[in-house]
């Protein structure tokens, strides 16, 4: 209670000492501004004005200084800083939180008066009125503006000029589908987005050197039977360019798969296939391949919409670092203009060898250093194929206090990865998607893992799939051969005793031999900073072991086991939703949803345990250490090493809240709330209270806490303070609150977790 009586005596003595020093400041003649409000006196029967009152408010300027709680804090910064010795501190504030005082003086009300009458011409109410009123006391002045708006003028028709060329005529049909519509209040935005639009259809239709200036409306307001009706007429502008009327055909395509500069054109040989040529000295990309990206095709009318596919889907390849699409006019004009289409495609280093020394930061809390080395070759068989090879050596720690940070690993790893960009299946697939080209991936690796003392794992993986972009927002992954082997080695007796205590966890690393198809489809559209409202779908399928237990039904020959190896069978999906609302451009409200669930059958009691979920730590559930929820209100006899394996779960709900907004330059900062838990889809005696149930929400751990954020842009580095709200693994009904003794250090020890990540969480 002293805490809070202090806060609130401090925050009252700031607000009456920056008020009172704000005043005096004030200059002798001058009245600081404190705003602007319109009233706006319209018909009571006017409909959808809520956009055009939000534009006219927008036109109240300036804009005065901003206050927070009250106070005027960038002002008194400013004034403090305009002292003779300000000193270092109020340079600080100043450069930080300083803003130049608006006066009175500084509102030009007619100009304001002007513009809101002009605002409002501009959408269709014409012959109103704006006036102010300025209010003044002691040291402060405002402004009131008031628009008095009379019934808009409204479209009773629209006619096209005239209809005698080929491209009146497609005009024609693309008013069909216009947005002017009798009855639509006259604004000029839509006239100018209605040109666009035309210009745009027309550009579809071949008319190359078109341009939406050359269209002109023209409002007639003397109609007779209505004062508030009028009439728009659609023209050409006169004098317009002969090739600006006509639709131009390509009727020469050339394609540059290895261009440059330095390029000895007597060395270049031509290749003609489907009515491209394809110009090139040395065989640098395979024309056939190539001729498959490009949409485009002789005898056909120019297409934005095509031209602009073409490049992308070249640009998709991988291969090349520029790709320039080049329209030149060819020959004289009869009933349509002639176009070459010229593709200069510039590409990348072939070959590249790269070594990367890494920090590791994961999200189950393990950290150290990491050495990459990476083999590229783009364009292995002439046909933008690039293969991977990649060599890897890590070790890692255990970042999460107490017992815990003894956990450590020695990873060594090889893959190989083949990215053939067009689908490659046992028959020929011609693919359709227009946007991107789908691409095939082949994965092979193997990894050897030494887990503290504990045990060593060897591991196979391989892959057979295809992934592809729908649109700028959807992308695709299945993979309809997916393999992994394990193989769990020279365990350690502590190891030994962990397994045998626990029969499902014994069972899930038998299942060493994991075969199925998995599904992966994202939709984002969050990552833009200047959408108010962003939104993300994951979702996850993951299907292993049952083409193989069909298959052993069929064969009569139900053991379990393929090449010796245990198999797993299992089910699993999982649903990513985040929400983001950005309130501003600086501060945001992120949200998250997640919900997975995973289904062993048949063969398997329970998933395998790379497969299982786990809850806590730094991109789960802030306010408890790596895998220490759960399942269930399950509670370890003792947070050790060994609860580590024992915490994880078949199913797996978890909620995140997080307000985001700056602090200084590019320091950020966060509040956040996190809820969720991993719980057991089978009973296990050795974990009581894990197996899911209709009181699952009871189960649910909660925690809170404080982040900052270094935010770079290209990267973020991220720490988080958190303790837990809500604990399930105590009893219920003290399963709530905490007494925030901050003068403890047990309840330090206890309760305040801290997280270090790269990235935010969500």
């Amino acid at each position: 209670m002293k805490i809070k009586k202090y806060w609130i005596f401090f925050l009252c003595w700031i607000f009456c000492f920056t008020g009172c020093q704000i005043k005096k400041y004030i200059p002798e003649g001058e009245l600081l501004y404190t705003g602007a409000k319109l009233e706006i006196d319209k018909p009571e029967d006017l409909e959808d004005f809520g956009s055009v009152e939000g534009e006219l408010n927008e036109l109240l300027r300036p804009e005065p200084n901003s206050k927070f709680l009250g106070m005027r804090f960038g002002l008194w910064a400013h004034y403090k800083n305009e002292k003779e010795n300000p000193g270092f501190i109020n340079r600080f504030l100043n450069k930080k939180f300083g803003e130049e005082p608006v006066y009175l003086s500084d509102v030009d009300q007619a100009r304001t008066e002007e513009l809101i009458l002009n605002r409002l011409e501009n959408r269709g109410f014409f012959y109103g009125s704006a006036s102010s009123e300025t209010f003044r006391d002691e040291k402060y002045g405002d402004v009131t503006y008031k628009a008095i708006i009379s019934q808009p003028y409204i479209l009773r028709e629209i006619e096209l000029d005239r209809d005698s060329l080929q491209i009146e005529h497609d005009i024609k049909s693309l008013l069909s589908s216009s947005k002017l519509q009798p009855g639509s209040r006259f604004d000029l935005n839509t006239l100018n987005q209605e040109r666009d639009r035309i210009d745009e259809g027309l550009k579809k239709k071949g008319y190359y050197d078109f341009n939406s200036d050359y269209l002109i409306f023209e409002a007639d307001t003397n109609i007779s039977d209505s004062s508030r009706l009028f009439k728009l007429y659609l023209r050409l502008k006169n004098n317009i360019p002969e090739n600006g009327l006509l639709p131009f055909r390509v009727d020469q395509i050339q394609v540059f798969p290895n261009y440059s500069l330095d390029e000895n054109a007597e060395k270049l040989d031509t290749v003609s296939l489907d009515g491209k040529e394809f110009i090139q000295g040395e065989l640098t990309f395979k024309p056939k391949l190539l001729n498959d990206y490009i949409l485009i095709e002789k005898g056909e009318n120019y297409d934005p919409d095509k031209s602009r596919l073409s490049s992308n889907r070249l640009s998709s390849i991988g291969n090349y670092k520029f790709v320039n699409l080049r329209y030149e006019e060819i020959g004289g004009l009869d009933t349509s203009g002639h176009l070459s289409a010229n593709f200069y495609l510039s590409p990348m280093t072939k070959r590249s060898v790269r070594a990367e020394l890494l920090g590791i930061s994961k999200s189950n809390n393990f950290a150290g250093p990491a050495l990459n080395l990476v083999y590229r070759n783009r364009n292995l068989f002439q046909g933008g194929e690039t293969f991977n090879l990649t060599g890897k050596i890590g070790y890692e720690f255990q970042v999460a206090g107490g017992d815990r940070s003894k956990l450590h690993s020695l990873e060594l790893g090889l893959r190989a990865d083949l990215i053939f960009p067009r689908v490659i299946f046992f028959v020929p697939i011609k693919e359709k998607f227009s946007y991107s080209v789908p691409k095939t991936k082949i994965s092979i690796g193997t990894e050897y893992l030494s887990r503290g003392g504990l045990y060593k794992l060897n591991s196979f993986s391989s892959s057979y799939g295809y992934f592809w972009n729908a649109n700028q927002y959807a992308y695709h992954e299945i993979n309809p051969i997916s393999i992994n082997i394990v193989n769990l080695s020279e365990t350690s007796p502590e190891f030994d005793e962990i397994l045998n205590n626990n029969p499902f966890l014994k069972k899930s690393f038998e299942q060493s031999f994991i075969a199925g198809i998995n599904y992966t489809f994202n939709y984002n559209k969050i990552n833009d900073r200047f959408r108010t409202h962003g939104y993300f779908l994951g979702l996850g399928l993951d299907f292993a072991g049952n083409a193989i237990n069909g298959l052993e039904k069929i064969l009569n020959k139900e053991n379990g086991k393929v090449f010796g190896l245990e198999y797993a069978q299992y089910a699993k999906m999982d649903i990513d939703l985040r929400y983001r609302f950005n309130f501003t451009n600086t501060q945001t409200i992120a949200t998250r949803l997640f919900a997975g669930v995973g289904v062993p059958f048949n063969n398997s009691t329970s998933l395998p345990y790379s497969k299982q979920y786990f809850s806590g730590g730094p991109n789960s559930i802030r306010a408890f250490r790596i895998r220490s929820i759960g399942p269930g209100s399950y509670m370890p006899e003792e947070f050790n090493d060994n609860s580590y394996f024992d915490q994880s779960g078949d199913i797996r709900l978890e909620g995140n809240i997080e307000y985001r907004f700056p602090m200084v330059s590019y320091l950020k900062g966060a509040l956040f709330l996190d809820a969720g838990n991993v719980w057991l889809m089978n009973e296990n005696e050795a974990l009581p209270g894990g197996k899911f149930s209709s009181n699952w929400w009871k189960e649910i751990a909660v925690g809170t806490g404080f982040g900052l954020r270094v935010d770079i842009e290209f990267f973020v580095i991220r720490f988080d303070l958190a303790t837990p709200l809500r604990k399930p693994f105590l009893q219920e009904g003290e399963r709530w609150g905490n007494s925030f003794d901050f003068g403890s250090k047990t309840w330090r020890r206890e309760n305040l977790i801290f997280n270090f990540a790269i990235g935010y969480p969500f």
